[in-house]
Protein backbone atom coordinates (compact mmCIF):
# COMPACT_ATOMS: atom_id res chain seq x y z
CA UNK A 1 0.00 0.00 0.00
CA UNK A 2 1.39 3.40 -1.00
CA UNK A 3 1.97 6.12 1.56
CA UNK A 4 -0.73 8.24 -0.09
CA UNK A 5 -3.40 5.54 0.19
CA UNK A 6 -2.36 4.82 3.76
CA UNK A 7 -2.74 8.48 4.69
CA UNK A 8 -6.16 8.65 3.04
CA UNK A 9 -7.27 5.56 4.93
CA UNK A 10 -6.04 6.99 8.20
CA UNK A 11 -7.77 10.28 7.47
CA UNK A 12 -11.08 8.49 6.76
CA UNK A 13 -10.72 6.48 9.96
CA UNK A 14 -10.00 9.68 11.89
CA UNK A 15 -13.07 11.38 10.41
CA UNK A 16 -15.27 8.40 11.29
CA UNK A 17 -13.94 8.44 14.84
CA UNK A 18 -14.57 12.17 15.13
CA UNK A 19 -18.12 11.73 13.79
CA UNK A 20 -18.71 8.90 16.28
CA UNK A 21 -17.51 11.09 19.14
CA UNK A 22 -19.68 13.99 17.96
CA UNK A 23 -22.75 11.74 17.77
CA UNK A 24 -21.98 10.45 21.26
CA UNK A 25 -21.78 14.00 22.54
CA UNK A 26 -25.12 14.88 20.89
CA UNK A 27 -26.77 11.82 22.42
CA UNK A 28 -25.37 12.73 25.83
CA UNK A 29 -26.71 16.27 25.51
CA UNK A 30 -30.13 14.95 24.46
CA UNK A 31 -30.28 12.68 27.48
CA UNK A 32 -29.12 15.44 29.81
CA UNK A 33 -31.70 17.81 28.35
CA UNK A 34 -34.48 15.26 28.80
CA UNK A 35 -33.40 14.58 32.37
CA UNK A 36 -33.26 18.29 33.18
CA UNK A 37 -36.69 18.87 31.63
CA UNK A 38 -38.22 16.02 33.63
CA UNK A 39 -36.56 17.30 36.78
CA UNK A 40 -37.93 20.78 36.17
CA UNK A 41 -41.41 19.34 35.56
CA UNK A 42 -41.33 17.37 38.79
CA UNK A 43 -40.04 20.39 40.71
CA UNK A 44 -42.74 22.58 39.20
CA UNK A 45 -45.44 20.10 40.20
CA UNK A 46 -44.19 20.15 43.79
CA UNK A 47 -44.21 23.95 43.76
CA UNK A 48 -47.75 24.07 42.36
CA UNK A 49 -48.97 21.62 44.97
CA UNK A 50 -47.30 23.53 47.78
CA UNK A 51 -48.59 26.89 46.60
CA UNK A 52 -52.07 26.08 45.40
CA UNK A 53 -53.17 23.23 47.52
CA UNK A 54 -53.12 19.53 47.75
CA UNK A 55 -54.00 16.87 45.27
CA UNK A 56 -57.64 16.21 44.49
CA UNK A 57 -57.93 13.52 47.17
CA UNK A 58 -57.07 16.01 49.92
CA UNK A 59 -59.51 18.73 48.82
CA UNK A 60 -62.72 19.08 50.85
CA UNK A 61 -65.64 17.26 49.30
CA UNK A 62 -68.03 17.30 52.23
CA UNK A 63 -68.86 19.19 55.40
CA UNK A 64 -66.41 17.02 57.33
CA UNK A 65 -63.71 17.88 54.81
CA UNK A 66 -64.21 21.60 55.39
CA UNK A 67 -63.99 21.11 59.15
CA UNK A 68 -60.59 19.45 58.71
CA UNK A 69 -59.19 22.63 57.12
CA UNK A 70 -57.85 25.75 58.85
CA UNK A 71 -60.54 28.26 59.81
CA UNK A 72 -60.37 31.43 57.69
CA UNK A 73 -59.37 34.88 58.90
CA UNK A 74 -57.57 33.54 61.96
CA UNK A 75 -60.87 32.73 63.67
CA UNK A 76 -61.57 29.83 66.00
CA UNK A 77 -63.57 26.91 64.66
CA UNK A 78 -67.17 27.04 65.94
CA UNK A 79 -69.12 23.97 67.10
CA UNK A 80 -70.29 21.75 64.24
CA UNK A 81 -73.68 22.24 62.67
CA UNK A 82 -76.67 20.35 64.03
CA UNK A 83 -78.50 18.97 61.01
CA UNK A 84 -82.27 19.44 61.16
CA UNK A 85 -84.95 18.90 58.54
CA UNK A 86 -88.46 20.30 58.37
CA UNK A 87 -91.54 19.51 56.32
CA UNK A 88 -92.34 23.25 56.03
CA UNK A 89 -91.43 26.55 57.62
CA UNK A 90 -93.49 28.09 60.41
CA UNK A 91 -95.09 31.48 59.75
CA UNK A 92 -93.36 34.30 61.62
CA UNK A 93 -96.12 36.54 62.93
CA UNK A 94 -93.87 39.59 63.34
CA UNK A 95 -92.59 39.46 59.75
CA UNK A 96 -94.83 40.96 57.08
CA UNK A 97 -94.50 42.66 53.69
CA UNK A 98 -94.27 46.05 55.40
CA UNK A 99 -91.77 44.96 58.06
CA UNK A 100 -88.18 46.13 58.14
CA UNK A 101 -86.14 43.01 58.83
CA UNK A 102 -82.37 42.74 59.05
CA UNK A 103 -80.30 39.59 59.39
CA UNK A 104 -76.76 39.83 60.75
CA UNK A 105 -74.61 36.95 59.59
CA UNK A 106 -71.79 36.46 62.09
CA UNK A 107 -69.04 34.70 60.13
CA UNK A 108 -65.43 33.69 60.66
CA UNK A 109 -64.37 36.75 58.67
CA UNK A 110 -66.73 39.33 60.19
CA UNK A 111 -70.36 40.38 60.10
CA UNK A 112 -72.66 40.82 57.10
CA UNK A 113 -75.81 42.84 57.74
CA UNK A 114 -78.56 42.04 55.25
CA UNK A 115 -81.74 44.03 54.81
CA UNK A 116 -84.25 41.36 53.85
CA UNK A 117 -86.56 41.85 50.86
CA UNK A 118 -89.88 41.44 52.66
CA UNK A 119 -91.83 43.18 49.90
CA UNK A 120 -90.23 41.39 46.96
CA UNK A 121 -89.93 37.87 48.40
CA UNK A 122 -92.25 37.48 51.41
CA UNK A 123 -92.23 33.66 51.57
CA UNK A 124 -88.49 33.51 51.04
CA UNK A 125 -87.94 35.93 53.92
CA UNK A 126 -90.42 34.07 56.14
CA UNK A 127 -88.55 30.82 55.56
CA UNK A 128 -85.12 32.36 56.10
CA UNK A 129 -86.14 34.03 59.37
CA UNK A 130 -87.68 30.77 60.57
CA UNK A 131 -84.51 28.80 59.80
CA UNK A 132 -82.27 31.44 61.34
CA UNK A 133 -84.31 31.44 64.55
CA UNK A 134 -84.12 27.65 64.61
CA UNK A 135 -80.28 27.94 64.49
CA UNK A 136 -80.41 25.94 61.25
CA UNK A 137 -77.50 27.86 59.72
CA UNK A 138 -75.20 27.81 62.75
CA UNK A 139 -71.93 26.04 61.92
CA UNK A 140 -72.51 25.92 58.15
CA UNK A 141 -69.71 26.79 55.74
CA UNK A 142 -69.17 28.79 52.57
CA UNK A 143 -68.52 25.91 50.17
CA UNK A 144 -68.03 27.99 47.02
CA UNK A 145 -66.18 31.30 46.66
CA UNK A 146 -65.64 32.55 43.14
CA UNK A 147 -63.87 35.89 42.91
CA UNK A 148 -65.80 38.73 41.28
CA UNK A 149 -68.84 36.46 41.11
CA UNK A 150 -70.45 34.95 44.23
CA UNK A 151 -69.96 33.17 47.57
CA UNK A 152 -72.33 30.26 48.33
CA UNK A 153 -73.48 28.86 51.67
CA UNK A 154 -76.57 27.47 53.40
CA UNK A 155 -76.16 23.80 52.46
CA UNK A 156 -75.86 21.41 55.44
CA UNK A 157 -74.03 18.97 53.16
CA UNK A 158 -71.66 21.68 51.81
CA UNK A 159 -71.86 20.35 48.26
CA UNK A 160 -74.53 22.58 46.70
CA UNK A 161 -77.47 20.18 46.72
CA UNK A 162 -78.71 20.05 50.33
CA UNK A 163 -81.62 21.86 51.91
CA UNK A 164 -83.99 22.15 54.87
CA UNK A 165 -86.40 19.39 53.82
CA UNK A 166 -88.92 21.58 52.01
CA UNK A 167 -89.00 23.78 48.90
CA UNK A 168 -90.18 27.32 48.32
CA UNK A 169 -92.24 28.73 45.45
CA UNK A 170 -90.54 31.01 42.96
CA UNK A 171 -90.53 34.71 43.82
CA UNK A 172 -88.40 35.93 40.97
CA UNK A 173 -87.41 39.61 40.63
CA UNK A 174 -88.30 41.78 37.62
CA UNK A 175 -86.64 40.96 34.32
CA UNK A 176 -84.38 44.02 34.54
CA UNK A 177 -83.08 43.16 38.03
CA UNK A 178 -79.30 43.60 38.33
CA UNK A 179 -77.18 41.26 40.42
CA UNK A 180 -74.84 43.87 41.88
CA UNK A 181 -72.23 43.44 44.59
CA UNK A 182 -73.97 42.87 47.92
CA UNK A 183 -77.16 41.30 46.56
CA UNK A 184 -78.14 38.13 48.44
CA UNK A 185 -80.25 35.54 46.63
CA UNK A 186 -81.44 31.99 47.09
CA UNK A 187 -79.77 29.32 45.01
CA UNK A 188 -81.90 26.69 43.28
CA UNK A 189 -81.81 23.71 40.94
CA UNK A 190 -84.72 24.77 38.75
CA UNK A 191 -88.18 26.14 39.21
CA UNK A 192 -89.72 25.98 42.71
CA UNK A 193 -86.64 24.37 44.27
CA UNK A 194 -85.31 27.13 46.55
CA UNK A 195 -84.69 26.01 50.11
CA UNK A 196 -81.89 27.11 52.42
CA UNK A 197 -78.94 27.63 50.07
CA UNK A 198 -78.11 31.24 49.27
CA UNK A 199 -75.30 33.24 47.72
CA UNK A 200 -73.79 36.68 48.14
CA UNK A 201 -72.84 38.59 44.99
CA UNK A 202 -69.16 39.59 45.10
CA UNK A 203 -68.61 41.39 41.83
CA UNK A 204 -69.31 42.27 38.23
CA UNK A 205 -69.24 38.73 36.84
CA UNK A 206 -72.63 38.11 38.46
CA UNK A 207 -74.19 40.41 35.86
CA UNK A 208 -74.56 37.32 33.66
CA UNK A 209 -77.12 35.79 36.08
CA UNK A 210 -80.70 35.59 34.91
CA UNK A 211 -83.48 36.90 37.20
CA UNK A 212 -84.43 33.33 38.13
CA UNK A 213 -83.41 33.42 41.79
CA UNK A 214 -85.53 34.49 44.74
CA UNK A 215 -83.99 37.67 46.15
CA UNK A 216 -83.35 37.40 49.89
CA UNK A 217 -82.06 40.95 50.36
CA UNK A 218 -79.08 43.24 50.09
CA UNK A 219 -76.03 43.79 52.30
CA UNK A 220 -76.13 47.20 53.97
CA UNK A 221 -73.06 46.79 56.17
CA UNK A 222 -70.05 44.50 55.87
CA UNK A 223 -67.97 45.45 52.83
CA UNK A 224 -64.75 44.63 54.71
CA UNK A 225 -66.10 41.14 55.34
CA UNK A 226 -66.86 40.74 51.64
CA UNK A 227 -63.28 41.73 50.85
CA UNK A 228 -61.97 39.12 53.29
CA UNK A 229 -64.15 36.49 51.63
CA UNK A 230 -62.64 37.36 48.27
CA UNK A 231 -59.13 36.90 49.70
CA UNK A 232 -59.73 33.30 50.79
CA UNK A 233 -57.36 30.99 48.81
CA UNK A 234 -59.23 28.67 46.47
CA UNK A 235 -58.46 25.61 44.35
CA UNK A 236 -59.91 24.17 41.15
CA UNK A 237 -62.86 21.92 41.79
CA UNK A 238 -62.24 18.29 40.79
CA UNK A 239 -63.91 17.63 37.46
CA UNK A 240 -64.26 21.36 36.76
CA UNK A 241 -62.18 24.32 35.66
CA UNK A 242 -63.81 26.58 38.23
CA UNK A 243 -61.37 27.91 40.83
CA UNK A 244 -63.84 28.23 43.70
CA UNK A 245 -63.07 25.56 46.30
CA UNK A 246 -62.09 27.33 49.56
CA UNK A 247 -58.87 26.09 51.14
CA UNK A 248 -59.66 27.88 54.39
CA UNK A 249 -63.10 27.42 55.89
CA UNK A 250 -65.47 30.33 56.49
CA UNK A 251 -68.28 29.46 58.91
CA UNK A 252 -71.63 31.02 59.70
CA UNK A 253 -71.36 31.16 63.47
CA UNK A 254 -74.81 32.66 64.07
CA UNK A 255 -77.56 34.70 62.42
CA UNK A 256 -79.29 37.43 64.41
CA UNK A 257 -82.71 38.63 63.24
CA UNK A 258 -84.02 42.11 64.03
CA UNK A 259 -87.55 43.19 63.10
CA UNK A 260 -88.45 46.87 63.02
Amino acid sequence: MSDRRRRQKEQRAARREEERKAESRRELFRRLGFALAMGALVAASFIVVSLFGEDADSLPGSYEGYRSQPTACGAEQPPPEVVRTYSEYQQQEDVGPDSTVTATLITSCGDLVIELATDMSPETVQSFVFLAREDFYDGMVFYRILQDFRADTGDPEAVGTGGPGYRLPDEYPPADFEFERGVVAMDNRGRNTSGSRFFVVLGEDAAILNPSFNILGRIVDGDETLQRLEEIPTATRPGSREVSLPLETVYIEDIEIEVG
